[in-house]
């Protein structure tokens, strides 16, 4: 292989990751974007519920951003690609853990089945396949590839839908806020 070419089952993905992961770095702005408006909303988050909802959207953005740069990067074997690929996706799932301990031990809100799916589930997920591909990749790259592509898009939509349903949330409680009569202390 020349020196600098990129992995044959890899360089045929190009355009695939140059558009997810510029997805995702525009969509950790939008987040960015998502939390101005609770801090400047009157309905009030806590670390808790930040650390438990808002940050992990952020972290599940670079994350789709990360894994575009890994298999953009000019990698002339797969060993490589399934070490990056396999240390991500072990930083993922422990991360998961995490949020799941988060969003238990936060008091500002009751999660319900959606929030667990969403928030919990769903990144938990991505996070194994990413795992899982990383051992495969070497073997079976072409079908591997698909699979690692699935995480990545289930990452952006869990990070587009968890935004989305903070904003939603965000706007509800302050709509109720503003139609509630103004109590005197």
């Amino acid at each position: 292989m020349i020196e600098g070419a990129t992995h044959p089952a890899i360089a045929s993905w190009e355009s695939f990751y140059v558009i997810v992961g510029s997805s995702g770095a525009a969509l950790t702005g939008l987040q960015f974007v998502v939390i101005a408006v609770v801090a400047g909303s009157r309905a009030r988050s806590s670390n808790g519920e930040i650390a438990a909802f808002g940050t992990p959207t952020i972290v599940h953005f670079c994350a789709v951003l990360l894994i575009a740069a890994i298999l953009s990067a000019p990698w002339q074997t797969l060993t490589g690609v399934s070490i990056a690929l396999g240390a991500c996706g072990l930083a993922g799932v422990i991360y998961g853990l995490i949020i799941v301990k988060r969003a238990r031990k936060q008091t500002g809100y009751k999660p319900v089945f959606e929030d667990w799916l969403w928030h919990a589930g769903l990144p938990i997920v991505a996070y194994l396949l990413l795992l899982i591909s990383a051992f495969l990749l070497p073997g079976h790259p072409t079908r591997i590839l698909f699979i690692v592509a699935s995480a990545a898009l289930l990452l952006l939509a869990v990070g587009i839908h968890n935004a989305w349903d903070a904003v939603t949330y965000i706007a509800l409680v302050h709509r109720q806020k503003s139609m509630a009569p103004d109590k005197k202390e």
